[in-house]
């Protein structure tokens, strides 16, 4: 069988560090506050000028280098991120051209904090199908430069930073075991940035109200997430023909450490178990999960065989899971 394995991840952080303490001075905060509800004591920010292609790129280029390949080894690049350079082209046709990879198809996916995983599950059942060999997979973020800092409730939430995988084709038992999809639309509004598209464009008159920014309806989206979390990963489980307990490591997306810990608990992991980053890199949305799994890798905490359980849930709503044996 023809698999999707990982042969190569990478991840890249803007240089810049906004601390809880920074923010007690713009926004009515404290770094009590923000840590006894997300766990998050810093994020990465980028410097003026700087978009998600920017992230990608350096995350691209490094998850190539860990792969060993070379820029003409990729046959498909994907992006996904909620904040594109631009309304378009698409930001993976930026990269694309930064990368050298000269006429490589390429295109986003938004699914906000669960794009990398449909990322993923696309990426799979392109190489599945025999269409694609080598992918690059890229989640990248940056919303730090369209927050509205005076809404607390969000604006300690999101940091910039970026992750990838190559993705390749291999026959055996090790790679992208299982992956799925959920989406709910009548929820769209627990979590969403109303102004910028077709529906509601950017106006004089907007541009400095609620709809120019992220709205969030924290208690909501809490308990949707933890159900559906949990579910997602016992789909995953079942289909893969594993239990918990023979999972290695399991990396949710970094939504909220009181999320993680509530998932982690109902689904009878040890703590040593659920890996958790968002302390030092709080929400990077789309660029969550490819990030975590760069640093689980470099960390040592994952090695060859390894059983992963991914699972995330974001804006749309959506929400996924996969299992994958590096």
């Amino acid at each position: 069988m023809i698999r999707a394995r990982v042969v190569g991840t990478g991840h890249f952080l803007p240089e810049k560090v906004l601390t809880n303490f920074d923010l007690e001075k713009i926004t009515d905060t404290s770094d009590e506050w923000i840590r006894q509800r997300t766990g998050i004591h810093q994020r990465h920010v980028v410097a003026p000028g700087e978009g998600a292609s920017d992230l990608g790129i350096q995350a691209g280029r490094r998850a190539l280098e860990d792969a060993g390949m070379s820029a003409s080894d990729i046959d498909l690049v994907i992006c996904c991120t909620t904040t594109a350079d631009y309304i378009f082209p698409a930001t993976a046709c930026v990269v694309q051209n930064a990368l050298g990879m000269a006429t490589t198809p390429s295109f986003d996916i938004n699914a906000a904090c669960s794009g990398f995983m449909y990322g993923l599950a696309t990426s799979d059942s392109f190489i599945r199908s025999g269409m694609y060999k080598n992918i690059l997979l890229i989640g990248t973020e940056v919303a730090s430069n369209r927050m509205n800092f005076q809404k607390r409730d969000t604006a300690v939430l999101f940091g910039d930073g970026a992750g990838a995988m190559v993705l390749s084709a291999s026959k055996g038992d090790r790679g992208v075991l299982t992956t799925h999809l959920w989406s709910d639309g009548s929820g769209r509004e627990i979590l969403w940035f109303p102004a910028g598209g077709s529906k509601t464009p950017i106006t004089r008159e907007n541009i400095d109200t609620d709809v120019n920014t992220i709205n969030m309806k924290g208690k909501e989206l809490f308990k949707r997430a933890v159900v559906e979390f949990v579910a997602a990963v016992q789909v995953a489980l079942e289909a893969a023909n594993v239990s918990i307990d023979q999972i290695d490591l399991f990396i949710p997306h970094q939504a909220n450490q009181r999320i993680i810990s509530a998932v982690g608990e109902r689904l009878g992991l040890p703590e040593e178990k659920v890996f958790s980053n968002i302390d030092k890199v709080a929400n990077c949305t789309a660029g969550s999960i490819p990030l975590a799994f760069d640093q689980a890798v470099k960390q040592g905490l994952l090695k060859e065989g390894a059983l992963v359980l991914l699972s995330s849930f974001g804006a749309g709503l959506t929400w996924a899971s996969a299992v994958v044996r590096l």
